[in-house]
């Protein structure tokens, strides 16, 4: 098992998860690159989801790792989506929280065509996008151009993970934040990368996404049509969770994950 965390945070997403796998499973977890305890990028240095996927792969492969279970939280997730494209022979199941994959519908950086299109096709899933541009990702990218990153990541983390959350947050996830919050990835276009619906069709392994109950309502609609187009997949809400599960509601998440991949194991 691979364990592929999100923006914002490092290796220690998986505290909790990664001694429950290792009973059963060889676990591997990492901090992407830029991420603590990882040198943070260089005002040039841009954030590239290609060089993170490629990082991913690479890391397999020096490893020598078989075909291996993936687990990714956001922005973790969407590289696990895209090695599973990218590698099919490699990866033998995924579990997927919430993976932030607006380039499914309208491109990236968003397309005005797909957008209008998007109006008329799913028009409630257009007005979740435009909200959470509107409340999150237009003033975070505002404020991280103007070079204020704390603003940045609170305007960003508040339309995220909620007010109140993100009011609550514990002193040392707050830290873990602040040292894992990077304004170019506001700021560069190759931060996400293109996908297609004839990519995610073609993925062809168990699929478990897990989803917050609380979260902002775009990430369900992003989800509700993975499960559309992946055609061995499930969901797993939970109650009362937002955007960080993994942290916020530990026991929940954990179960989702370890039962699934006990299944996932069991069956190949």
């Amino acid at each position: 098992v691979v364990l592929v965390h999100g923006s914002a945070s490092y290796v220690r997403t998986w505290d909790g998860l990664a001694p429950l796998l290792s009973t059963r499973f060889r676990v591997i977890r990492y901090s992407r690159r830029h991420h603590w305890p990882n040198d943070a990028p260089t005002p040039d240095a841009g954030y590239s989801m290609a060089r993170h996927l490629d990082d991913l792969l690479t890391l397999m492969d020096r490893l020598e790792l078989p075909a291996t279970h993936l687990v990714g939280h956001s922005y973790g997730a969407f590289l696990s989506l895209l090695a599973a494209i990218r590698r099919p022979d490699r990866v033998a199941s995924l579990v997927l929280a919430e993976p932030p994959v607006v380039p499914l519908l309208v491109g990236y950086p968003p397309q005005p065509g797909r957008l209008l299109s998007l109006l008329f096709s799913r028009p409630r899933t257009h007005l979740a996008l435009l909200r959470f541009v509107a409340t999150g990702l237009a003033p975070a990218s505002a404020a991280a151009r103007r070079g204020d990153d704390r603003a940045a990541m609170t305007r960003f983390g508040r339309a995220v993970l909620g007010p109140a959350r993100f009011a609550a947050l514990s002193d040392d996830r707050r830290e873990q934040i602040e040292r894992n919050f990077f304004a170019a990835e506001f700021l560069d276009p190759a931060a996400m990368s293109p996908l297609s619906a004839a990519e995610v069709v073609a993925v062809r392994v168990p699929t478990r996404f897990v989803s917050g109950a609380r979260s902002p309502a775009i990430f369900r609609h992003l989800t509700a049509r993975l499960l559309e187009l992946i055609p061995e997949s499930d969901e797993v809400v939970i109650e009362g969770a937002t955007h960080d599960m993994p942290e916020s509601h530990p026991a929940a998440f954990d179960a989702a994950v370890v039962g699934f991949l006990g299944r996932a194991a069991t069956d190949g």
